[in-house]
């Protein structure tokens, strides 16, 4: 791997520690907010989304250098980055199987650095009719699913559009006017379309399988695609471990969406938190106004509920007297 192959590797790694990061700030948020409004006001959320943004623009940088399938597969390492802090920060409890998930993680990701080849650049014209029309299908696609699909499915293709923003920041032109490139909107459709479905497929499914299902379509898909279409390359000799090492990385991203740490950070605010009782008022006489001039509030609950005997029975109820040195009182 040349020098400018290990800084994009460097950066990548940066990548999904600013992912793990992100999801412990935005926790930590939900925390401390009462509501779903407040808590994406918090600065420690906002905090997250910026590491989020950080992680993704670092990710698109470092796939100019390295194949899609290392750079999604180390994203997806950034569940063992979550599950350790979150042990740390939030107290989730950590199983044995989630320690040795996270070895087993570590160890597959550096069989997949040390497999990856020299990267070719692709040239933009052979892929950007498929990019640009993928990118449209999956976005009505996962419209449809939002609307019929199980949370799973919904999952699915959120992966499959963000592996396909992926694919295509691996494909755009190293020099040029991105603004006028069809793939940078392409880039658009596949992100926006995948952040919003894996947003409502964690709405509507249980955490753990549904980030189990995102994270295998973002990695196996593209990765395949990559080395089809793409060019992506493996050293010779390392095609074995380098599968094997994919399998891996995907089976303990699995693994670990099942993790305790993976539910605490998770889960929603909800606006229906019971609020804190306000503090009885004070009870205070009025002086003025027409009588009564002062009812207890426990005694005027009581009359709602129970009226006296006498207005029962037909007669006219007994005037409350005024209170002495009161306007009412000589009257």
């Amino acid at each position: 791997m040349s020098t400018a192959g290990w800084v994009a590797l460097g950066i990548t790694v940066l990548g999904a520690l600013s992912y793990g990061a992100a999801s412990i700030l935005q926790a930590v948020a939900a925390r401390r907010s009462a509501g779903t409004v407040r808590t994406l006001g918090h600065p420690l959320y906002l905090l997250g989304i910026g590491c989020d943004a950080l992680a993704w623009l670092g990710s698109m940088v470092a796939l100019r250098e390295l194949a899609v399938y290392l750079v999604e597969s180390i994203l997806a390492g950034s569940l063992a980055v979550t599950v350790i802090a979150a042990r740390f920060v939030l107290g989730s409890r950590l199983r044995r199987r989630d320690v040795a998930a996270v070895v087993v993680c570590v160890a597959a990701l550096a069989v997949l650095a040390l497999s990856a080849g020299p990267q070719h650049d692709v040239a933009p014209g052979d892929v950007r009719g498929w990019l640009c029309t993928a990118a449209v299908v999956l976005a009505v696609a996962g419209w449809v699913a939002a609307r019929t699909c199980p949370p799973g499915v919904v999952a699915a293709l959120g992966g499959l559009c963000l592996g396909g923003a992926a694919l295509t920041g691996r494909s755009l032109p190293a020099a040029g006017d991105l603004l006028t490139e069809p793939l940078m909107l392409a880039l658009l459709t596949f992100a926006v379309t995948g952040m919003m479905l894996y947003a409502h497929a964690l709405q509507r499914g249980q955490v753990g399988p549904v980030t189990a299902v995102h994270w295998t379509a973002e990695v196996v898909a593209p990765s395949a695609v990559a080395l089809v279409l793409l060019g992506d390359t493996v050293r010779p000799g390392w095609q074995l471990p380098a599968a094997f090492a994919g399998l891996v990385t995907v089976g303990a991203a699995v693994l670990l969406a099942t993790a305790p740490a993976t539910h605490a950070i998770a889960v929603p605010p909800s606006d229906a938190s019971p609020r804190p009782a306000r503090a009885p008022a004070p009870e205070r006489i009025i002086w003025w106004g027409p009588p009564p001039i002062w009812i207890p509030p426990c005694r005027a609950l009581a009359a709602l509920a129970a009226p006296p005997a006498r207005e029962l029975a037909g007669s006219p109820p007994e005037p409350v007297p005024a209170l002495p040195g009161s306007p009412w009182h000589d009257l």
